[in-house]
């Protein structure tokens, strides 16, 4: 919700991936080691992947010969000449082989018939297979994918320590940011939107980044890995895979090319719901007593379909990845199979090769959808971390490193000089013109005028919450430009119409900031204040918790921000309506304990309910950015100006 003085725009986030995706990586410099070992390892691991299928080939071979009968031109001849083999079972043999070799049969297909072959012969020739082989293969295999499981961990571990430090260093940026930021910036962009920044897209940079690195690096490397692999095994059977898979190339290219701006929408469209809600549920009684929930839910309705729009384009072209490559995958299966058997027929390769190039294929298809998914990923990263550096990006507040002047709370007399000051919001709209005034030290000065007169916009140039465009303010005769902030806030003590309370208990909320405050001294302010009451019967007393959704009234939460600024006790006092939200009857009791406030304390107050400042030592009546009219209250009335014109309207209003 914009705050008062300013104008509402929110400006245009930038769409260059390119540059979004550069600005991160030069971010995560500081963890650059967990990075490159992380994705060191994930390459190796998908390196020693790609080992693993050449070793089942060679195990599927090593099996496969160990079904067929053991027969060769060798083992013939030692049958042949091996004089305890009888002639009748040789004869036998003779006949069963020229039998295959005649009609060009495979020994596989007849091996039953080995089985009715002499024992003297068949002990030679039966099937046998190598254990030893196949069991050293299959340990080697083994710990292959265990040591690649292992990386894959480290891997993993390395990357989430590398994202979540980075998340974590992004959020106290972020904090850091928001104290640096002028008041103009929170005066032109939602609450919520900033919100989002530092939840929404922080998390989404965090998440994404941890899966989409390792998964792009793992992706590759098995990509170009099972390609290189694939041509070492058999260049026919390689095309073979390349051809069937290269239409997901072509569809994820332009699935990619499509999606970007998709993710950049929803963002930008979350944080302007995210603003939205915000601002509905803090002002959600107003919307129910003007009878505005329809107008409201029309206004929801428009944001959520928007931000639906964006986001279910952004997932269904980052979600159609999957099932698109899981089809060229199977496509890939059948094509090096079919080929695999024609090349098998023709002795050309073992069947153990085509079991190698179906896991080849698989990881070669695989990591297209992966490769596709991890750049989806990014295009997230991407869109999240624009809306996060350019919050970064935003101009600050002037550097006062070098100011050294400054002035001790306990020595400030308490005189303040207006000099011919002149501000606006931009260089087309000024809102204080020529103001001019001096403020004697423990004077009470009340500031009065229309809405827009520029009342609260003097008091935010008071504190420096503005820089000021021409004139000066002097403190104690000391320019404010020669002051920190941090010093200028330190002398002053702010209650403003709006309240605020935090989750804690009434002790830290009335001690907000200040140490060394006693309960004995908590409760006499209260006491002085008439919240006392009120604390002492809640359990646990000061040490009860609340909240600023707690049903707790505004009069009740107001006179505790009264209470927490007499606490404070500075030399300045600035009241911003503060007794706008109490009733009458609170009104005065919170009167009585102003006066007991500003007395010796120079006191600012800014208030609409002319009769609350009638003991005011000096007014200051303002219209369109200057002060038209100033003096006590029986002097104004008496000039019969434009303070008594307000004042009389408030009177004639109260009488009707």
């Amino acid at each position: 919700m914009a705050r008062h003085g300013g104008p509402m725009n929110v400006s245009e986030k930038s769409r260059d991936f390119k540059g979004s995706i550069t600005r991160l990586f030069n971010n995560l410099s500081t963890w650059k080691y967990f990075l490159i070992i992380s994705l060191v390892l994930a390459m190796v691991s998908a390196i020693i992947s790609l080992v693993a299928p050449n070793k089942l080939s060679e195990l599927t071979d090593t099996i496969a010969s160990g079904i067929s009968p053991n027969i060769s031109e060798e083992i013939e001849k030692d049958i042949m000449y091996d004089k305890n083999i009888s002639n009748e079972d040789k004869k036998e043999f003779q006949e069963l082989i020229d039998y295959a070799k005649e009609d060009d049969v495979d020994l596989n297909k007849i091996s039953g018939n080995f089985d009715k072959l002499p024992k003297s012969i068949y002990n030679i020739v039966k099937p046998k297979i190598d254990m030893s082989k196949v069991k050293s293969i299959a340990i080697f295999i083994g710990i292959l994918y265990l040591i690649s499981a292992i990386f894959n961990y480290v891997q993993a571990l390395l990357m989430t320590i590398a994202s979540n430090k980075f998340a974590k260093k992004l959020r106290s940026n972020i904090s850091k940011k928001i104290n640096k930021l002028p008041l103009k910036y929170f005066d032109t962009h939602e609450t919520g939107d900033v919100l989002s920044r530092v939840t929404n897209d922080v998390d989404m940079i965090a998440h994404n980044l941890n899966n989409s690195l390792s998964s792009l690096v793992t992706g590759l490397t098995f990509l170009l890995g099972s390609l290189l692999m694939m041509f070492i095994t058999n260049w026919i059977m390689a095309i073979t895979a390349i051809l069937s898979s290269l239409i997901g190339f072509a569809l994820m290219g332009l699935i990619l090319g499509k999606s970007q701006k998709y993710f950049t929408e929803r963002q930008e469209q979350l944080g302007d719901l995210n603003g939205y809600i915000e601002e509905i549920y803090s002002g959600h009684n107003v919307v129910k007593a003007y009878n505005g929930v329809y107008g409201a839910n029309k206004e929801f309705d428009n944001l959520n379909n928007k931000l639906y729009e964006s986001n279910w384009k952004s997932q269904f072209l980052s979600g159609i990845m999957q099932p698109l490559m899981m089809f060229i995958g199977n496509f890939g299966y059948v094509a090096v199979c079919v080929v695999g058997a024609l090349l098998v027929m023709n002795n050309i390769i073992t069947f153990g090769v085509i079991v190698a190039f179906i896991i080849y294929v698989r990881m070669f298809s695989n990591p297209l959808s992966q490769i596709a998914q991890a750049m989806t990923s990014l295009q997230s990263v991407a869109a999240a971390s624009e809306r996060v550096f350019d919050f970064l990006d935003e101009k600050e507040m002037t550097n006062e490193s070098k100011i050294k002047g400054k002035l001790n709370k306990k020595s400030v007399k308490g005189q303040i000089e207006f000099k011919n000051v002149k501000f606006g919001y931009d260089e087309k709209r000024t809102i204080i013109n020529d103001f001019s005034a001096k403020v004697k030290p423990g004077q009470k000065i009340a500031i009065v005028g229309p809405t827009g007169a520029g009342k609260t916009t003097m008091v935010n140039l008071l504190m420096k919450f503005y820089e000021i465009n021409s004139g000066d303010i002097l403190i104690d005769g000391v320019s404010i430009k020669d002051l920190t902030r941090e010093n200028i806030h330190d002398l002053f003590v702010m209650v403003l119409q709006d309240t605020w309370v935090f989750e804690g208990t009434i002790r830290d909320n009335l001690k907000f900031n200040k140490k060394n405050v006693s309960d004995k001294e908590i409760m006499k302010v209260c006491e002085v204040v008439g919240v006392d009451h009120f604390i002492k019967t809640l359990p646990g007393g000061l040490d009860a918790k609340i909240g600023d959704n707690d049903a707790i009234s505004q009069g009740q939460k107001q006179l505790l921000t009264i209470a927490r600024g007499m606490i404070e006790n500075a030399p300045f006092l600035i009241l911003d309506e503060a007794t706008s939200n109490v009733d009458t009857r609170t009104e005065e009791l919170v009167q009585k304990a102003m006066d007991k406030l500003t007395k010796g304390k120079t006191s600012f107050i800014i208030a609409h309910r002319l009769s609350t400042i009638k003991n005011a030592d000096l007014i200051l009546v303002m219209k369109d950015g200057n002060i038209i009219e100033q003096g006590t209250h029986s002097k104004l009335l008496k000039k019969n100006g434009f303070y008594a014109e307000l004042y009389n309207s408030q009177f004639e209003t109260i009488v009707e």
